[in-house]
């Protein structure tokens, strides 16, 4: 008869099976893989197949129908769905699942619904229906499962009640175990509160499930429950449920442990590996540790076993106290996933790691203890790097950017701020390509031209440029397509520059420079002096300059401003014109270009910038006059060569009776060669003569500079010390503007010493010794730019008053005539 019902009950089974299936379609092939582990039912789902898609799962209950797995479910019944580190859904589920088929312990079925939708709220949904079966017959006596949202302990059912050990606390119990009610299955919590004995209805409203097949009772918990306690194990957190469950008949009384412990950390990670550990020996679990026999111990990755863990760099080892896992960061098995925090590029790994050990002990005979975890470890920085593989000889960058794991993809680029998608970018010139490491990463390579106009350029040192590229990569991260933005610099610096060699020449009256135009006003300008000479400045100095394809041609008549004369003799002029090379930003001097000639010369002027003044002066009297008979105002001053029709004077603005004078803002030097004329004497005047009149001017024109400072000496008759210096810029030998002279403010101090930076008070008479230095400094305080200093007059006195007399001149009219006092007081 009871053979009779079983067979019935499979067919209604079917029955029922065929029922459910009525309107629902099969999963298309490669959506589903499932898999029987120990007494796990694994599933899991193709991701690619629900991109942009929606899905849910339904457990469907032999009597009930279809049920949504939700998380509370999940728990209570034995379910687990999550997601493997590539993404893909996983479901887990217990053979003791609340909605699972039994047969004799042995042979498991269940089948789940899948439901994708491409909405949210799941309407026309497609509902695939896909059961699954496992079989599993080598039951230890005590089999715990520890997985990520449930606790689960079952029994066999035969296995002795009550341990020796604790005879006295279950002793103690047996007061309220009389309570138990009859033939029906009631649960006793111990925690640190109390004892508390409740139904298995009203253990299940609380997240519990209990029940008994034919051989095994079970009870399944959630972490962290109110009853549940946790407490420390060789360094371990366990969350840990002490529960009896408890049966009773007319002349039995059954008590089971279905004590339960489970880790609830035992993760720790460096930069290069994490590690799992779990106790070996769990006081709740094993009361007699003194027979505890450890006999087997597995580790595995998603659903495989590891049987050798070495040969995946995997690290199992255990001891009396722990066991433990350690895998390197990124290795196989696992998965490296890019990640963004805080803009900073990091790693993020995880691995689907599980654990079994088996034990044996006095009181439970063998326990299986499997725990199921999923490790991610913290976000870890990577701080990508910028290779320079730059080719300099190919004039070309070569930039790698890297290291990325392969779930990063570029996707724009910015060459100097202008951005570039990547078609653009190729399109532009830019070689833009992926490239792999030895790391299992992988790097962006991007070829950009020296020559291409969105990269610097600056003219460095002398001959060099230096070439930077600004590059700003948007890069994505993962499925998530999270974007990550780095910037960097690359700089390069070659001898690409040659520097300009200048050609001189000379005809009988100028000088000539050709320059090659290359580089001008880019890299470097042309200098005379501190003056950048440009346009203007040519034709105001009297040059000429001439432009062609290749070349400046610069034309500098002899006697024009800026030209050096090295060496002026009689008939004879040795001159030079130099041209200094600056760089455009830095005035940094290159190169100095020089023309040098030698010019016959028979009428000549020369004024030097520091007040020697040359005149090569010319006969052009008749009769003939005798040239070494001619002189200067100062009738000393002779010439220093001379010939039948030639005399050459050599002289300072300081002497020979050189005159000075104001004309606009300019300075005028000047000074008269005339000629002795040689007379008969006579009894009575008139006197005779045959010599003509010879009086030929000469004239210097100096600049006037802003400020002018002498210092003035009274000195002792017999030392001839200098008497006084000036600043005076290169004369010009243009034309002039003049302009009308105008009243200005003018203050005049007298320094202690050369420094002047101590001076002495105002209207304060200084009495100083005949070799004593006086520093005198008139300053003119007028601020316009129009304006100019004249020193008129300047004298020194032998008394404290300032008119007294006698007193001696320094300055009179602007020229300068001094005087050697024996004992003096200056006063400008």
């Amino acid at each position: 008869m009871e053979a009779v019902g079983y067979s019935v009950y499979r067919i209604w089974l079917l029955f029922l099976l065929f029922w459910l299936g009525q309107g629902r379609q099969m999963a298309p092939p490669g959506f589903v893989e499932s898999s029987c582990r120990s007494r796990i039912f694994w599933m899991k789902l193709n991701k690619l197949l629900l991109r942009g898609k929606f899905f849910q799962l339904e457990i469907n209950d032999p009597y009930a129908g279809p049920l949504l797995l939700d998380e509370k479910l999940a728990s209570r019944c034995g379910y687990v769905l999550s997601e493997d580190v590539w993404g893909n859904p996983v479901f887990r589920a217990s053979v003791l699942g609340c909605h699972v088929t039994n047969e004799a312990d042995e042979l498991f079925s269940l089948t789940v619904n899948i439901k994708v939708s491409s909405f949210l709220s799941m309407r026309a949904a497609v509902t695939y229906t896909y059961p699954m079966y496992c079989f599993y017959s080598s039951w230890a006596s005590r089999e715990i499962m520890c997985e990520e949202n449930y606790m689960e302990v079952s029994v066999k059912t035969d296995v002795p009640a009550v341990s020796n050990d604790y005879t006295v606390a279950w002793m103690s119990a047996l007061p309220e175990t009389q309570n138990v009610a009859y033939q029906l299955w009631q649960l006793m919590f111990v925690s640190p509160s109390g004892r508390k004995i409740i139904t298995v209805s009203d253990a299940a409203k609380l997240g519990y499930s209990f029940n008994n097949t034919l051989s095994r009772v079970y009870l399944r918990a959630p972490y962290h429950s109110n009853e549940s306690d946790i407490s420390m194990v060789s360094g371990v957190n366990m969350n840990m449920v002490t529960s009896t469950s408890m049966y009773r008949q007319r002349w039995l009384l059954l008590l089971i442990d279905t004590t339960v412990s489970c880790p609830v950390d035992g993760i720790s990670f460096t930069d290069t590996a994490l590690t799992w550990t779990v106790p070996s020996v769990i006081p709740t679990l094993v009361v007699q540790e003194s027979t505890f026999l450890s006999k087997n111990i597995l580790m595995g990755v998603d659903d495989q076993v590891i049987v050798n863990p070495e040969e995946k760099n995997y690290l199992l080892e255990h001891n009396e106290t722990l066991i433990r896992i350690t895998i390197p960061i990124g290795a196989e098995g696992g998965k490296l996933k890019s990640s963004i925090s805080g803009g900073v590029y990091g790693i993020i790994y995880s691995i689907d790691l599980f654990l079994e050990h088996t034990w044996t002990d006095a009181d439970w005979q063998t326990t299986k203890y499997t725990v199921i975890k999923s490790i991610t470890t913290p976000f870890m920085p990577q701080i990508p790097t910028v290779i320079n593989n730059t080719l300099p000889e190919e004039r070309l960058f070569n930039v790698a950017f890297g290291h990325f794991l392969p779930d990063v993809s570029l996707v724009t680029i910015a060459i100097g701020n202008v951005p570039f998608t990547l078609r653009e970018a190729q399109h532009q010139g830019f070689k833009i390509y992926e490239t792999p490491f030895s790391n299992r990463t992988k790097g962006f390579i991007l070829q950009v031209p020296f020559d291409d106009p969105y990269v610097l350029k600056e003219y460095i040192n002398r001959n060099e440029t230096k070439y930077t590229l600004l590059i700003n990569y948007t890069l994505s991260m993962g499925p998530e397509m999270t974007l990550y933005y780095h910037s960097a610099e690359v700089e390069c610096v070659i001898a690409d520059i040659e520097l300009p060699e200048a050609a001189g020449y000379c005809d009988e009256e100028n000088m000539y420079l050709a320059i090659p135009t290359f580089g001008l006003h880019q890299y470097w300008n042309l200098y005379l002096g501190n003056k950048l000479l440009n346009r203007h400045v040519a034709l105001t100095n009297g040059y000429l300059a001439v432009t062609n394809s290749t070349h400046l041609i610069l034309q500098i008549p002899l006697f024009a401003a800026g030209v050096v004369y090295e060496e002026v003799s009689f008939q004879k002029i040795k001159a030079r014109f130099d041209v200094a090379l600056k760089k455009v930003r830095t005035m940094d001097t290159l190169q100095m270009f020089s023309v040098r000639c030698s010019f016959n010369s028979s009428e000549f002027i020369v004024c030097h910038p520091d007040g020697t003044i040359m005149v090569s002066a010319q006969m052009k009297t008749v009769p003939a006059i005798d040239m070494s008979k001619t002189k200067l105002r100062d009738s000393s001053c002779k010439p220093r060569e001379h010939d039948e029709r030639h005399a050459f004077f050599k002289f300072h603005v300081t002497t020979c009776g050189t005159s000075a004078r104001f004309e606009g803002d300019h300075i005028i030097y000047e000074n008269e060669i005339s000629y002795e004329k040689e007379t008969l004497p006579e009894q009575s005047i008139p006197t005779i003569t045959r010599d003509p009149d010879y009086r030929l001017t000469v004239s210097c024109y100096y600049r006037a500079k802003e400020t002018l400072v002498l210092s003035a000496f009274a000195s002792d008759p017999s030392t001839s010390p200098p008497f006084g210096s000036g600043t005076v810029v290169p004369r010009s030998n243009i034309a002039v503007h003049r302009r009308v002279r105008q009243a200005l403010n003018v203050v005049s101090r007298v320094s202690k010493d050369e420094s002047f930076i101590e001076f002495y008070e105002p209207n304060m008479a200084i009495l100083k010794q005949p070799v004593e230095p006086v520093f005198l400094e008139v300053e003119l305080k007028d601020k316009s730019p129009n304006t100019e200093l004249y020193l008129e007059n300047c004298w020194v006195t032998g008394s404290l008053e300032s008119n007294s007399s006698p007193r001696w001149n320094i300055t009179v009219d602007g020229q300068v005539a001094i005087e050697r006092p024996k004992h003096s007081s200056a006063k400008p």
